[in-house]
């Protein structure tokens, strides 16, 4: 464990530079933080605090000198790696008529992500075993993996949507990162967690951090867990559900939802996605792009001529047993990592523990 102290912040930015990453953090941009180029330790949201509940997500500042003193904003890693659009292949018509097909890899330069919370590092496991896990591994977000280092931050202000206890994902990062980061007043507890971050550590020169310092960050870790107010039943709800299929609560939060599909996009395990082709105007060429998808939407389920689910309750119920209880057979776990994204930012204040206790029961 080594002490980081906030004014060497840019420090630890410079050399992951010199390693060929380019910085990506948290800055305050549109009243929400948001995961954009890093190059300045001073664009850190230094003193803003956060308040988030249903449909409801705040910022304000204080006079508080900390960087990460709140818990996350609709962004979390998946934007970075899955991207939102992208081209995977162009089919050109040649001169006699026939086709040719070009794959199209993205162009990436390696991402040093800043500010990664446990729960986002949990989401970010389950994308890995989607899209890498298969026989067929995605090479698109391959190719953006491979080049992630993550710089993970220990969760001291959870928000009141948080609930990440109950999942086990967080407070604190445990797997899946280079560096870990626990902010005290005075800078940084740093841990190393793979050799990259060991050798981006040892590169600064930094002195060891205190025991009363390590006994702060466990301390403050336990505070933040005992904070969190929200819970889901139980961690593997798969039976329960698929027990209330025709509960009446699936037509009472149908009438409230929107099938917006906010949930779904800032969700950070959601990976669902569709495609679709561009043509030039001249039908010389086709580009065949994927873009993200939601379970909410009516193409979504349409399959000729007919739409699987042709309504809110039906698309609701799908999303709800399908994050929390079908992932189990297919990953081994929930799909949800407690971190409350989709209360704060559903526009009806839709609350996914309130409803997973009211169609399963108390504690399962």
């Amino acid at each position: 464990m080594r002490l980081l102290p906030h004014e060497r912040l840019q420090d630890l930015l410079d050399a992951l530079t010199r390693s060929g990453y380019q910085c990506v953090g948290p800055k305050l941009r549109d009243d929400a933080i948001l995961y954009e180029r890093l190059d300045r330790a001073a664009d850190l949201p230094m003193g803003v605090s956060v308040e988030q509940g249903p449909g409801s997500y705040r910022v304000s500042m204080t006079d508080n000198t900390r960087r990460f003193a709140w818990a996350n904003g609709p962004q979390a890693i998946k934007p970075l790696i899955f991207a939102p659009r992208e081209t995977l292949w162009r089919a050109t018509r040649r001169e006699d008529g026939t086709l040719m097909l070009d794959a199209q890899p993205p162009v990436v330069r390696p991402l040093a992500v800043i500010g990664a919370r446990a729960c986002d590092l949990a989401a970010l496991d389950l994308q890995d075993k989607h899209f890498l896990g298969g026989a067929y591994p995605d090479p698109s977000y391959a190719k953006r993996r491979d080049g992630l280092l993550i710089v993970a931050v220990h969760c001291s202000h959870p928000a009141q949507t948080c609930f990440c206890v109950s999942t086990g994902d967080g407070p604190n990062a445990t797997f899946g990162f280079d560096i870990a980061l626990a902010e005290l007043d005075n800078g940084f507890v740093a841990e190393p967690g793979s050799a990259r971050g060991t050798a981006i550590l040892d590169g600064l020169c930094l002195s060891d951090a205190t025991t009363e310092q390590m006994v702060a960050a466990e301390h403050q870790s336990r505070q933040a867990a005992e904070l969190q107010c929200r819970a889901l039943p139980g961690r593997n709800l798969q039976a329960a559900l698929f027990a209330n299929l025709e509960h009446p609560r699936w037509n009472d939060v149908a009438d409230r939802c929107l099938s917006c599909g906010n949930c779904t996009s800032v969700c950070p395990t959601c990976f669902c996605h569709g495609d679709v082709e561009v043509p030039k105007l001249d039908g010389g060429s086709s580009a065949h792009e994927r873009e993200w998808d939601s379970c909410f939407t009516q193409g979504h389920s349409y399959i000729h001529g007919f739409t699987v689910r042709p309504d809110t309750r039906a698309r609701y119920r799908q999303w709800l047993t399908h994050k929390l209880g079908g992932w189990h057979e297919q990953y081994g776990r929930s799909g949800c990592v407690g971190c409350g994204r989709c209360i704060s930012w559903c526009p009806v204040g839709i609350d996914i523990t309130e409803e997973a206790v009211a169609i399963c029961g108390p504690q399962q």
